[in-house]
């Protein structure tokens, strides 16, 4: 029985390694290759994308972001990619390019970072806070109990990794007339059907922030098919852009100018989209191999009773981040936590009352109670919003019971055949002491 002997009660763990509770799959694979590419813009001197120094106002050859939109384009399957310098910079100017603002609603899961609730406020519109599923999901059923007359946009997020439930979502958009904007900040690379995540809505949202799949640091991409939208879009993330629209044809014949969307400057700088681009390189890599360390994982705890795996809207499309699973009560999920972590097994809990967290809605004080720095400028009270909503904690009561009692385990894309065997045997040797 020794050999059971938990480590958190003095036995030896069961990995011999410690994994780290955050994973940074990008950040760890950074290289020379990064290295080499900044060395090349500085050497260039050309840190802006439109010129530099050596070429005046004139432009010579493509940009490192230029080049970095382009091959994101080719990657996700979309026609157009915009560079920006966040997620919430996308988030920003996708909803504006789909024209969301004051007099809106934009339906955003409570189980997300607080930028996609953000992002809503700062585009003038009022974020509608709906439940995830088992999934850990926006729940197609209580979009559609959230849907009113002023509901413009469904804001999908794919949390950790995950699809949410794509076909569900673009059903009662097309329904109801709704745009869709996919947040894909957690999820670059996976995908929901053989289509990938932020290719399948009108417009999606990418992240390279540090803790993401690929980094470089900051940064963020805005994603789209409609050549509309991204010249919106364009010219919203850069207050000179204007003078850069495209002409489109016109219902009554010849040409007409995009109208003017008056900007702001959340471009990408050429370090930025030089560290990215190398980086997108390496994201199939990345992929195969945390999908791989969690296929594993899962097979090797698919008979354990006490425990129960996330649920999936699609598997292969899952980018293998982490392995997500449900105890019967939080408490339990927070000793089984505990066990994990002495065992070198990085693991936590997603929801306690007492410990804030921007990811759960319920930690969103200041949305909630509907406080804004302008109070003339506050979507809630604008003389356009027609509708009347309130917040509350326990406003989404499934979202808290299943974020209360489940655990993430991180998948470490450099973890070895001998480390996922390691992970295996800690999470057996856990659960059969424990539950």
């Amino acid at each position: 029985m020794s050999e059971e002997r938990l480590a958190i009660h003095g036995g030896k763990p069961a990995k011999e390694r410690p994994s780290p509770g955050i994973i940074f799959p990008g950040g760890d694979a950074i290289g020379r290759e990064e290295e080499e590419a900044v060395l090349e813009v500085i050497r260039s001197k050309r840190l802006f994308r439109y010129y530099g120094p050596s070429m005046g106002y004139e432009r010579v050859g493509s940009s490192k972001v230029e080049q970095f939109e382009r091959a994101f384009a080719e990657k996700m399957g979309g026609k157009y990619a915009l560079g920006v310098n966040s997620c919430t910079s996308a988030l920003h100017t996708g909803l504006v390019a789909l024209a969301v603002g004051p007099g809106d609603e934009v339906i955003v899961p409570g189980y997300t970072f607080i930028a996609s609730a953000a992002s809503t406020i700062a585009a003038g519109a009022v974020p509608v806070i709906a439940e995830v599923d088992d999934s850990l999901t926006l729940d197609p059923s209580d979009i559609e109990a959230k849907i009113t007359p002023y509901t413009k946009a469904i804001m999908p997020v794919h949390m950790r990794g995950h699809p949410c439930d794509m076909e569900a979502i673009m059903r009662i958009a097309q329904e109801h007339d709704l745009k869709v904007i996919e947040d894909v900040a957690q999820s670059t690379g996976g995908s929901f059907r053989g289509r990938r995540l932020g290719s399948i809505g009108d417009v999606g949202c990418f992240s390279l922030q540090y803790h993401k799949i690929i980094t470089a640091g900051e940064g963020g991409v805005v994603l789209t098919d409609d050549p509309h939208l991204y010249d919106r879009a364009r010219m919203f993330h850069d207050t000179a852009a204007c003078w850069r629209a495209e002409r489109f044809a016109s219902d009554e014949g010849g040409e007409t100018l995009a109208p003017f969307v008056p900007g702001l400057n959340y471009r990408m700088s050429e370090l930025t989209g030089a560290v990215a681009l190398v980086q997108l390189g390496r994201l199939d890599g990345l992929l195969a191999r945390m999908r791989a360390n969690k296929r594993r994982i899962l097979e090797g705890i698919a008979d354990l009773t006490g425990i129960t795996l996330r649920r999936s809207n699609d598997p292969e499309g899952d980018t293998g981040l982490c392995v997500m699973i449900f105890l019967e009560d939080g408490e339990t999920a927070k000793s089984v936590a505990e066990a994990l972590r002495a065992e070198n097994i990085g693991a936590g809990t997603w929801y306690d009352e007492g410990v804030p967290d921007w990811h759960v809605y319920a930690h969103w004080d200041h949305i909630l109670n509907q406080v804004i720095y302008m109070p003339e400028v506050s979507p809630w009270s604008s003389p356009l919003y027609k509708g009347k909503i309130t917040y509350s904690k326990d406003m989404c009561p499934r979202t808290l019971a299943l974020l209360g009692r489940v655990i993430e385990i991180g998948v470490d894309p450099r973890w070895t055949d001998e480390e996922v065997e390691q992970v295996v045997a800690g999470i057996r040797k856990v659960a059969r002491v424990l539950l």
